[in-house]
């Protein structure tokens, strides 16, 4: 298959469920997206958009944020992928992670895949890209090497107050913290690991921010088992399959065409995002590193 990774990382990623750190953009250029992404949290404040800031970043960003559209778009990444993948690529999902200094705020142990709603597929890929210095200090993922290649196992929903994920959910099996690996990235770097690894991510004790893209990279041959519409961003080659509706990406930052998108797109994907919870689910935060 083609692409950028070598055969003995293609490998480790069979094997283990991830690879990194993968160069992505020089430090200059990871200084400036971190500053363009920061520019938005100014310009944007709370009540100037009909829900917050948070809530475009953490879910399918690049519908409304032509930055995000963009950064999924960056060849290097696209190259790295395509070796796990193929030639034909589609992104179902963009978002921002910001863990601030000093916050006690962790993701639980769980597996992606659990709540994406398109079943066990081995089709799909989540590159993590740094924008920081996102050290074990700092809040880094952790990730159990090889769990990936069990199935789905059962989870629970704690709706835990410093849990990050919408619901507090977590592994509701034994999870062996020895076996966990560090994915310590520096600042344009990226990692990328399977929707059915087992990962997590402590607080941020760090005097910086943690600031970090999660790219959700699909084969156009997986198809949604739970909603009834859903939708991806071809990036690369062709769409035989048209499991998904196909959309360009947001043009115009917030425009009005954009955010029209984006709500069509939230109430479709409700029910996978929000299938099996106890009580009242806020979407943005459905997902998490």
């Amino acid at each position: 298959m083609a692409g950028s990774l070598s055969p003995a990382q293609v490998e480790q990623y069979a094997r283990d469920g991830y690879v990194m750190p993968l160069d992505v953009f020089p430090a200059a250029e990871a200084r400036a997206i971190r500053a363009d992404i920061e520019a938005l949290e100014r310009d944007y404040p709370d009540g100037t958009l009909p829900q917050p800031l948070n809530q475009y970043f953490r879910i399918n960003g690049q519908v409304v944020i032509p930055l995000m559209a963009r950064l999924a778009r960056t060849p290097a990444i696209l190259d790295a992928v395509e070796s796990l993948l193929g030639p034909d690529l589609l992104v179902w999902s963009c978002e921002f992670f910001i863990k601030e200094p000093g916050t006690q705020k962790v993701v639980t142990w769980h597996q992606d895949l659990t709540y994406w709603g398109m079943g066990e597929t081995d089709d799909e890929v989540t590159a993590w890209i740094a924008f920081s210095d996102v050290s074990r200090k700092a809040g880094c993922m952790r990730f159990i090497p090889g769990s990936h290649q069990q199935r789905i196992v059962a989870h629970r929903d704690t709706f835990g107050a410093d849990n990050l994920l919408s619901r507090g959910q977590e592994i509701a099996v034994e999870v062996d913290e020895a076996q966990a690996v560090y994915d310590e990235l520096k600042p344009g770097q990226m990692s990328l690991h399977h929707g059915r690894l087992f990962h997590a991510s402590g607080p941020n004790l760090s005097d910086d921010r943690r600031i970090g893209m999660a790219i959700r990279y699909i084969a156009p041959g997986v198809a949604p088992v739970v909603a009834e519409r859903d939708y991806a961003m071809l990036v690369r080659g062709t769409d035989r399959h048209m499991n998904w509706i196909n959309i360009a990406g947001a043009a115009e930052l917030f425009g009005a065409n954009e955010m029209a998108l984006y709500n069509r797109i939230l109430e479709d994907q409700a029910a996978a995002l929000t299938r099996g919870a106890v009580q009242a689910v806020g979407l943005y935060a459905g997902n998490a590193s």
